[in-house]
């Protein structure tokens, strides 16, 4: 059996898996969470789409027969993954009967497995263990995830959440980035209820209010402290007085390297001293803890608004005078990743040249997954290359997933041609093609 070896980004396949599983995850209630080490590679040489349709077939199948509200997905991966490696696949602690979990794995993931060349292990520590080879695209390329200057590195978090376990599986994703991270409210009570030292803080949507808000605002007035939301993709927007940003689950490496990036962009310097005598005080527990109890006040979902302010939010969403090509971002964004931005424009026109064909030909078949996917694809090209107006219109697309209301498709496909025939008309002018 041919093995099929394309390259893709790991991220990406665990958001689409994520999106997938929307249905079934909503309506047993279940929280996914990815715990992946830091030896994982960002970029592989596999069957993407084989081991996604494996992954959603065993998780739906433990989603289905589980009475855990929290099920965690590990990715592990050996120290050093020269070429080509075992990536372990790990579920524990599902309440399953272990006869009633092999039964499925050897039923229904065996051809799968078998095209993979992945094998189940057999082990007491894990409910489920597939061991499952891929090849990395770069020989000799050690550190996956590469900031691009190093007064990045070296920061300090606070995280306050309700679910340790996502708290400890973000904690370790930034310690890939050499940040120290003190995780709840004794953490933070251990340092004397003092923000001073920290440089990021990140706090559960569910236990952020206005009020709280007005405390980070007048703190940030003293030191440069960055507020980040870690929310539910679902939740929608609002406006904050203090937020800097969202972080957005299912939280990936990816994820927090783009935060990282996005929040010390523009503070490229020497990372400042902060004065040992200046001291910001805040009791969070006594403040988040009055919401513990009421975690869906600001919870607005399509249950509780309106279709007319949907609408709303998508038009504020369009923007104004957005740039179709910005070459200085997209220069600015290649620099950073170490390619090239001519390049990276022709890759754009050999991948979504005459893409609206397809985008037509997805929505008319209602395929949703195929039309998730090829957004976030779009996505990510776009922010690349500087396609601002592009990258809107694949966030306004987005939104009609997150409230359920594919009814609006139907409109998108003729919007999306005139905006790719737009933008590949300035991509041809940057590259002087006819």
């Amino acid at each position: 059996m041919h093995k099929t070896e394309k390259l893709f980004d790991i991220n990406i396949a665990l958001m689409t898996l994520f999106s997938s599983l929307e249905t079934i995850r909503d309506d047993k209630k279940v929280e996914l969470i990815y715990d992946m080490e830091a030896t994982i590679p960002r970029e592989l040489r596999g069957d993407s789409a084989v081991l996604l349709r494996l992954l959603t077939n065993m998780l739906t199948f433990v989603f289905k027969n589980t009475d855990k509200k929290e099920i965690i997905l590990s990715l592990e991966a050996p120290e050093d993954f020269l070429y080509e490696e075992l990536i372990s696949f790990k579920i524990q602690k599902t309440n399953i009967a272990k006869e009633k979990i092999l039964e499925f794995l050897e039923t229904n993931l065996s051809k799968d497995l078998e095209i993979l060349e992945g094998n189940i292990v057999y082990e007491r520590g894990a409910d489920i263990h597939l061991d499952i080879p891929f090849k990395i695209n770069e020989l000799g390329y050690r550190r996956h995830y590469r900031l691009p200057d190093v007064s990045m590195l070296g920061k300090k978090v606070l995280l306050i959440g309700s679910s340790e376990q996502i708290s400890q599986s973000i904690k370790k994703m930034f310690n890939y980035f050499l940040y120290e991270v003190d995780v709840g409210f004794d953490a933070f009570k251990s340092q004397g209820n003092d923000l001073t030292p920290y440089d990021i803080l990140i706090v559960e949507d569910r236990l952020n209010t206005e009020e709280f808000e007005h405390i980070i605002a007048r703190v940030q007035q003293t030191i440069p402290l960055k507020y980040v939301l870690l929310k539910d993709a679902h939740v929608v927007e609002r406006r904050t007085i203090s937020v800097t940003t969202n972080l957005i689950k299912p939280v990936t490496e990816e994820s927090i390297y783009e935060l990282i990036v996005s929040l010390f962009k523009n503070e490229t310097t020497q990372k400042e001293i902060k004065s040992q005598a200046l001291k910001n005080i805040v009791d969070l527990e006594k403040v988040l803890q009055r919401k513990k109890n009421d975690v869906n006040e600001n919870k607005i979902t399509l249950d509780n608004v309106q279709e007319a302010n949907l609408h709303t939010m998508m038009e504020s969403k369009k923007g104004h005078n957005l740039a179709i090509l910005d070459r200085e971002m997209g220069e600015e964004n290649t620099k950073k990743m170490g390619l090239k931005y001519v390049n990276e424009l022709k890759n754009f026109l050999d991948t979504f040249d005459r893409s609206d064909i397809y985008f037509r030909q997805i929505v008319n078949e209602k395929a949703t997954n195929k039309i998730k996917e090829f957004c976030i694809d779009l996505e990510k090209h776009a922010k690349l290359i500087g396609a601002e107006s592009i990258l809107k219109f694949a966030d306004i697309v987005s939104l009609i997933f997150v409230y359920n209301k594919l009814d609006m498709l139907p409109i998108y496909p003729g919007k999306y041609h005139i905006e790719l025939q737009k933008l590949i008309e300035e991509i041809k002018k940057e590259l002087r093609i006819k």
